[in-house]
């Protein structure tokens, strides 16, 4: 079986091509470098099983060739992160709506491929009734505020995925992410584990924006892409009573972000002191956090037995570790906060 994984460069999409090609499946991988880097696949290269081709899933004549030639297709590019969003929400919009549509469009002109599509906890929004079930009110924000278009575009790709599957008869699955961390994970785009550690293992303080009251959920990625490469399996063997589901994707086990950076200072042996930072210097003015994030994840555990194995203390040693082998992804001296004043950017 062929995959394609768009958005494959990427942190989750490099660790996804790894695990299918240890499974035996053949992977190209289709991504613009906007976010990825190549140097997430090089583990890859030679492998007579693998191909990589630079663009955009808003590129049809890169993108049509690519659908055509597989079996199916992991839907993983994005625009992500929260500094990324707030500061440039019209590309965001663009790639997280368009490129899925024609993500769609193709596979479904292409004899009607499979999608498996990697949507966000983001688009419960407001909605702090946890634990949050795939069937919930998802509750997003009326305000114009960027904040909300990464759920609201998220979101987005979600209707137009069933609408495929109801109207089409489109093989489509949506597995929504919550907090997948890890090694290769980048702090730039407003990703809180990686940021804590280059700033505990370069010395500069620990940045936590907000009270640091808010909890959330962090899955392994090697927990995640596990899950990913068993519902692939699962579709192929059942057929169509898999297809047109919904699954919550992630970790159960519950942290504050205060909690988080004590663990990080921990681990890492740092000394660096922990400073909360408003969010309105943070991210500018009107900013609004997600209190609590919890996924219910029993739909999942239905489906394929699912269970985390990495707990936060393993996830925070490997992604320490691979922060120390790795000393280019620290932060030069100066510049451990690189989401402050993050609206007030856009000219640097």
């Amino acid at each position: 079986m062929r995959v394609l994984i768009t958005g494959g460069a990427g942190f989750i999409g490099s660790h996804l091509a790894e695990e299918l090609l240890k499974k035996g499946y053949e992977v190209a991988v289709l991504d613009d470098l906007s976010t990825g880097s190549e140097a997430n696949l090089q583990s890859l290269r030679g492998n007579p099983g693998f191909s990589f081709t630079r663009g955009s899933v808003l590129e049809e004549g890169v993108l049509s060739p690519l659908v055509r030639e597989c079996d199916v297709v992991f839907h993983l590019a994005a625009r992500v992160g929260v500094e990324s969003i707030i500061r440039h929400p019209l590309g965001g919009l663009e790639v997280n709506i368009h490129g899925t549509e024609m993500v769609l469009r193709l596979a479904h002109k292409s004899g009607s491929k499979p999608v498996i599509f990697t949507s966000s906890s983001d688009v419960y929004g407001k909605n702090s009734e946890v634990p949050l079930k795939e069937g919930d009110c998802i509750k997003l924000e009326t305000v114009y505020s960027n904040r909300w278009s990464y759920s609201c575009s998220k979101a987005a790709g979600e209707f137009l995925a069933m609408a495929y599957w109801k109207e089409k008869g489109l093989p489509v699955l949506i597995l929504r992410l919550f907090n997948t961390v890890g090694p290769r994970q980048t702090g730039r785009y407003g990703m809180v584990i990686p940021r804590f550690i280059t700033q505990a293992l370069s010395g500069e303080a620990i940045t936590v924006f907000g009270t640091g009251t808010q909890r959330r959920c962090f899955a392994s990625v090697k927990d995640v892409v596990g899950a990913m490469v068993r519902l692939l399996e699962t579709l192929v063997g059942s057929g169509p009573a898999t297809f047109g589901h919904v699954f919550n994707l992630g970790s159960d086990e519950e942290l504050s972000i205060n909690e988080l950076a004590e663990k990080v200072k921990v681990i890492t042996h740092s000394a660096s002191p922990i400073r909360h930072v408003s969010y309105e210097e943070a991210y500018g003015e009107d900013f609004e956090d997600i209190q609590r994030k919890v996924p219910n994840l029993e739909r999942l555990r239905q489906f394929i037995s699912y269970n985390p194995k990495y707990d936060i203390d393993t996830i925070l040693k490997e992604t320490a570790e691979y922060h120390r082998r790795n000393p280019s992804s620290l932060p030069k001296s100066g510049s451990g906060e690189p989401l402050l004043h993050a609206s007030r950017a856009g000219r640097r």
